[in-house]
């Protein structure tokens, strides 16, 4: 799969014979792979063991975790990008949890606490990472102050760490506390980068 060709989906295609050869090709392969090979595999049982949920079904999942783990929202990192998380989101905030928006829409940003801008999910490990050991309170506080000095100081896995600086050497993606001030521009910001790292057409979904 990783040696696929990357390809864009037309705004205008509206089936399979719409896209480029080279797209229909690469599809043809996924459809293969996904719903053949691996459906075949013992990995495979994920397809039908796997219920997909939305909206409040998002919502009744964290519940359901929440109540399995024996812990309390307040323990809840949650992070989503559309409007199907925002349910989701109020209950993880209003329970005192922490919410992220990662290359979200405008439901998204406008419902988490943090709006993330990144083309890989390395950052949300970081986050992750300080949230477990530290809280939410000092979380908070290190994206307050999003540097370098920052992270070597609080962060205590260095493999993590260093991988997190190797992919980003001169420039740490944005991440930001979402405030009534900021809220509009870190839509409009996100929204285009969403559209940027997951296509126009996948970037436009609710």
């Amino acid at each position: 799969i990783s040696r696929m060709p990357m390809f864009s989906i037309p705004r205008t295609a509206k089936s399979l014979q719409d896209l480029p050869e080279k797209a229909r090709a690469a599809t043809r392969m996924l459809d293969e792979i996904f719903w053949k090979q691996i459906a075949s595999m013992q990995v495979g049982r994920v397809f039908s063991e796997v219920t997909l949920v939305g909206g409040a079904g998002k919502a009744e999942a964290v519940r359901n975790i929440v109540h399995k783990l024996g812990v309390t929202l307040a323990e809840v990192m949650y992070v989503g990008d559309s409007i199907t998380d925002e349910e989701a989101f109020k209950l993880v905030r209003g329970g005192g949890g922490l919410t992220v928006s990662f290359n979200g829409n405008r439901y998204a940003v406008q419902n988490a606490e943090i709006a993330v801008l990144c083309e890989d999910s390395t950052v949300i490990g970081i986050l992750a990472e300080e949230f477990a050991k530290q809280g939410r309170e000092k979380t908070l506080d290190i994206i307050e102050h999003w540097d370098r000095k920052v992270l070597l100081k609080s962060l205590g896995d260095e493999d993590l760490l260093n991988l997190f600086f190797k992919l980003y050497p001169e420039k740490l993606p944005k991440v930001k506390i979402v405030t009534k001030e900021n809220m509009e521009i870190l839509t409009k910001e996100s929204t285009e980068f969403r559209k940027k790292v997951r296509g126009e057409a996948v970037g436009r979904l609710g």
